[in-house]
């Protein structure tokens, strides 16, 4: 290699050098740190955008274009980026009738910002010009008739203007919607740590005080937000940066278990959209999303709660959500259960969703509370909950969704067993028969008065026309023997219940045999488990359906195991009867009973 090779490459290493340094200073900046996670710094010889004279350029969609090789003072370097952010941050992409006078009138108004900040080192030699206001005014008076070489040449692209307005984003796809709001937040984070040395405050020093805005959002809701007031007062906020990174939390989370909240302090959020969130963390603990997941997937279920946690918060108006929260209109006025019955069936996209935790994170974090706590969650969150709701409406503290009320007031009830919602189906498709007294059918007592005709409580035959239902059965070897035969009790014990006099019948493994009708009581005893599983269910539910002996109306009952193919009823009234834990492969359209062991 030459020396002059060797000379160039030194120095081009030592330009990467100070641009880096350069950059880290920037980073550092609590007011400059957040507006630089959002940009995007790029210094490649094969980018043309770069100026010839100068070190860079910033465009509209929040792109930073630096000379790839021009050797400043890694203080000069930080002084042109947080010149450019300071672009960004203050909205200078305007259109404007003079593009050259407003670009002088913003490059006075940053640097003026940054000399009273005293942060960098100036790219000029001469002092900035006495009496700089605002962009606005300043650039009506460039406009004017007045001498202008003294508002010249504190750009950071020499003689070029520093900003472009590009109509697409063509680098950073991450910027923000609105950086002045950006901008807002960082003088907040700067005023907090400026504030924070005064006071003698290690800069490391995260825990939970009140002069954080975490800590301010949760002694609001304590203060003036009755329904999660006491909920907001049981749960230890963590603050720690250290920590939310181990844990890779992005934003916030909550483990419901331990009764902890985390909150990332690095997290771009105003006081608005913090107490969305925090609304949002203690929202899936009081309603006990964590406990209610039962057999479902973790994230896919986590993901079903947050839909409908935002859409609950965007209806009440507390705080501002941020922008990416998951929130689809399609999904109003679901449950958490029904929304997961739907995503389900597209798992590939919704995995790729994220929550306030991360990307494939949910935000309900696992944690148990010690043994030895004489602490009942379940009763705690319920009658806090409970007496939050009483409070917030005697107050007037605002509206609430009808769905959260529905589910606040449930959570003052314990689940309805399988068989408890079985029997409810029974009732719903068969109304009790009135029966008569016959003297033709003698009573029981008869025999002990012989001299006394005592009647007999009878059912007309005709009553009893039409009083049916189907049952397909899977009766694969993936079927546990033992719910199967509990399935089988609970059917024969409803059907005697409510004078149904028999069932038609349809076994399917590997392929479908109609038994045609039976006593309720009587299936138990002829079923054989056999084959490997996987049954196709709809060669069954077509031989119920071409039966000309099978009422229309008459309701199926389907008994499987889950690991079957999708099943079409034809509008029919229908259900499955399933484990607790199994999934059907479909959204199912009939109800649907888990059976638990």
């Amino acid at each position: 290699m030459s020396k002059a090779k060797q000379k160039s490459k030194e120095q081009n290493d030592i330009a990467l050098q100070y641009f880096q340094t350069g950059y880290a200073l920037v980073n550092q900046h609590p007011l400059f740190r957040v507006l630089l996670d959002a940009a995007y710094v790029t210094r490649r010889k094969d980018h043309s955008c770069y100026p010839e004279q100068g070190l860079c350029i910033v465009e509209s969609n929040g792109s930073i274009n630096c000379h790839p090789t021009h050797r400043a003072e890694p203080e000069q370097w930080a002084r042109a980026i947080a010149h450019c952010l300071l672009h960004l941050g203050m909205e200078h992409f305007m259109q404007q009738e003079r593009a050259p006078e407003w670009n002088t009138a913003c490059d006075c108004v940053v640097e003026k910002f940054l000399t009273d900040l005293k942060f960098g080192k100036a790219l000029y030699d001469h002092e900035l010009p006495q009496g700089i206001q605002d962009e606005e005014r300043l650039y009506a008076r460039l406009c004017g008739s007045m001498d202008k070489s003294e508002f010249m040449g504190f750009g950071t692209a020499g003689l070029e203007a520093d900003m472009r307005i590009v109509p697409t984003p063509r680098y950073n796809w991450n910027a923000p919607k609105s950086w002045a709001k950006l901008f807002a937040v960082a003088l907040n984070a700067a005023v907090r740590s400026a504030v924070s040395v005064v006071a003698g405050e290690l800069a490391a020093d995260w825990q939970e005080s009140a002069s954080s805005p975490a800590a301010r959002a949760k002694e609001w809701f304590i203060s003036n937000y009755p329904l999660l007031g006491a909920i907001a007062a049981s749960f230890k906020l963590i603050n720690d940066p250290l920590i939310c990174q181990r844990m890779e939390i992005s934003i916030a989370a909550i483990s419901p278990g331990l009764r902890e909240i985390y909150i990332t302090p690095q997290a771009v959020l105003d006081a608005e959209e913090l107490r969305f969130v925090m609304a949002h963390e203690f929202l899936h603990a009081a309603l006990r999303h964590d406990a209610r997941k039962e057999w479902r997937d973790a994230y896919l279920w986590n993901v079903a709660c947050d839909y409908v946690i935002n859409q609950w918060l965007s209806e009440m108006g507390v705080g501002e959500r941020p922008d990416g929260l998951l929130y689809d209109e399609q999904f109003r006025g679901l449950n958490a259960e029904a929304i997961y019955d739907r995503i389900i069936t597209d798992m590939r996209t919704y995995r790729k969703l994220a929550t306030l935790r991360g990307v494939g994170l949910g935000d309900i974090l696992p944690g148990e509370i010690s043994e030895s706590a004489d602490v009942d969650l379940d009763s705690f969150y319920r009658r806090a909950l409970s007496q939050g709701l009483e409070y917030h409406r005697q107050q007037g503290r605002g509206y609430l969704p009808e769905g959260l009320v529905e589910e606040i007031r449930a959570l003052s009830h314990p689940p309805i067993p399988w068989d408890v919602e079985l029997a409810r189906w029974f009732d719903e498709h068969f109304t009790p028969i009135e029966k008569t007294r016959s003297y033709a059918r003698p009573s029981r007592r008869q025999s002990s008065t012989p001299d006394i005709p005592r009647p007999n409580w009878v059912v007309s035959k005709t009553a009893l026309d039409g009083r049916t239902f189907g049952v397909v059965l899977d009766t694969s070897g993936s079927m546990d023997r033992a719910l199967l035969a509990n399935a089988l009790g609970a059917i024969a014990s409803y059907s005697a219940a409510r004078d149904v006099p028999a069932a038609r019948v349809i076994f399917c493994d590997a392929e479908a045999y109609d038994a045609g009708y039976m006593q309720p009581e009587d299936i138990a005893g002829t079923v054989k488990v056999k084959g490997r599983g996987g049954t196709v269910l709809q060669p069954g539910i077509d031989l119920l359906e071409k039966a000309d002996d099978f009422p229309e109306d008459a309701p199926v009952l389907i008994i499987t195991d889950a690991e079957c193919d999708k099943v079409m009823l034809y509008g029919r009234e229908h259900a499955f009867l399933i484990p607790q834990g199994a999934q059907l492969p479909f959204v199912p359209k009939g109800k649907v009973f888990r059976m638990r062991g």
